[in-house]
């Protein structure tokens, strides 16, 4: 064991203490889990691999999140850019993603909800990801969004839409929605209803963008890049996100 691993256990102990005593827990993180494909071409390994890697730590980051007090975690699996990725190596990602889905389902801690827009992905990986929802629909842990086939502009637009089909059922006029159209009302139509936005929002792999990832819901939110690839993520890398959440001085907006 090196001197840096001999290092680390008693600093993570430390910081986690002094958060437990001091922090202040963010209600909900979003999670852009980058870097799986360059990690495995670091390691010398197939795509495939870094992505099977990247769906182990999920279920880690989520004790973490759990044992810390957060109540609510997004993570974002799959973007609407993605979709038109090579078929082959879609294939094998859908597969990844819906096998790490259905283990989360089958471990019985955590709320599934899909975030993002399920008709865009093939039947199959739709028809199971929706399955394995389903099944956790009356756990009461922790609520886990599993952001798959989500892109932020799309989920706007798709809000826009949804708030004019419920006025049209109505009956109202189009001139009648545009003078009563408000922000709440994009907010009462996105994927996340009803859900507080979130505080903070970590991205791993040294990537500084949100790529348009809760594009509306993220405009007060604190964000935290992190340059280890996703599944190179510890515990403490988790751990130093939460203390810089806890030593900002939020001003939402004002």
């Amino acid at each position: 064991m090196g001197l840096r691993s001999l290092l680390y256990g008693p600093y993570e102990r430390q910081l986690a203490r002094t958060l437990r005593e001091q922090g202040e827990v963010p209600c909900h993180i979003a999670v852009i889990l980058d870097g799986n494909r360059r990690w495995a071409k670091a390691s010398g390994a197939s795509a495939a691999h870094g992505h099977r890697r990247g769906a182990d730590k999920i279920s880690e980051v989520l004790g973490w999140s759990s044992e810390a007090g957060v109540q609510v975690v997004t993570l974002w699996m799959l973007s609407t850019d993605n979709l038109s990725r090579d078929a082959a190596e879609l294939d094998a990602l859908l597969g990844i993603i819906c096998d790490a889905v259905e283990s989360l389902a089958d471990d019985g801690r955590w709320h599934l909800q899909h975030v993002g827009a399920i008709d865009l992905l093939p039947s199959e990986a739709a028809a199971r990801l929706t399955a394995a929802v389903a099944r956790t629909a009356d756990v009461k842990g922790l609520h886990v969004n599993i952001a798959v086939g989500y892109g932020g502009r799309h989920e706007i637009a798709d809000a826009v839409r949804a708030f004019l089909r419920t006025g049209a059922a109505e009956g109202k006029t189009v001139e009648d929605m545009a003078d009563t159209f408000s922000v709440e009302h994009i907010a009462e139509h996105l994927y996340t209803k009803g859900q507080p936005d979130p505080d903070l929002v970590i991205r791993t792999s040294g990537e500084q963008r949100l790529s348009g990832f809760l594009m509306w819901q993220s405009a007060h939110s604190e964000f935290y890049f992190c340059d280890a690839y996703w599944p190179d993520f510890r515990h403490v890398d988790f751990l130093r996100a939460l203390r810089a959440f806890s030593q900002r001085e939020r001003r939402h907006g004002r």
